[in-house]
């Protein structure tokens, strides 16, 4: 336990200083630096949370959110689409989360971003078969499409995808306005 810690503190404070130093401090006032290396530790954690449920590597995958106006679109893609090893270990995972995500277990994104994550706590409380969730095999890895009716869900699940584009930072990127289904009504 307390080699973990150590490792933890380590990491920490490699992640906070490598992205101090990459950034540009002239263009920003206290606060705003701050913000940043706040933000880069919480990255650091969640990356190291995310070991503990992710099988594949992070700083191999990219993971890719597309908001629609009945739900999203989450990929996770090898950033080398050759890497075989790391597409079918996406695969399977998201194929589990599918199963897990069906059944209204959100124990995994809990330990992750924790209990306060933006959208989490709708998810969780919405009833079986509120929100669709269709798995599919894309190149070089795989995605989960979420579809629901209920305009609350939809919400939460935006916030959801928000807090994951902020919470693996590089690892992750915003999706285009896919198939033009943002557009409003």
């Amino acid at each position: 336990m307390l080699k973990a810690l150590s490792v933890s503190i380590t990491i920490l404070a490699l992640a906070s200083s490598l992205h101090a130093q990459s950034m540009n401090h002239t263009d920003m006032d206290h606060a705003a630096h701050m913000k940043t290396i706040e933000d880069a530790q919480r990255q650091a954690e969640v990356s190291l949370r995310g070991e503990d449920v992710m099988p594949f590597s992070l700083a191999a995958t990219t993971h890719i959110f597309s908001k629609l106006v009945d739900g999203g679109v989450q990929q996770v893609v090898a950033k080398n689409s050759n890497d075989n090893a790391q597409v079918i270990l996406v695969r399977q995972h998201l194929q589990q989360i599918r199963e897990e995500f069906l059944k209204g277990d959100f124990s995994n994104p809990t330990h992750i971003h924790g209990q306060s994550m933006p959208g989490l706590a709708d998810l969780q409380a919405a009833k079986s078969g509120q929100i669709a969730i269709d798995y599919k095999d894309v190149n070089g890895g795989a995605e989960l499409t979420y579809k629901t009716g209920t305009p609350r869900l939809v919400a939460a699940l935006h916030k959801w995808f928000d807090a994951q584009l902020s919470d693996h930072g590089m690892d992750a990127m915003e999706g285009h306005d896919h198939h033009g289904e943002m557009k409003k009504p």
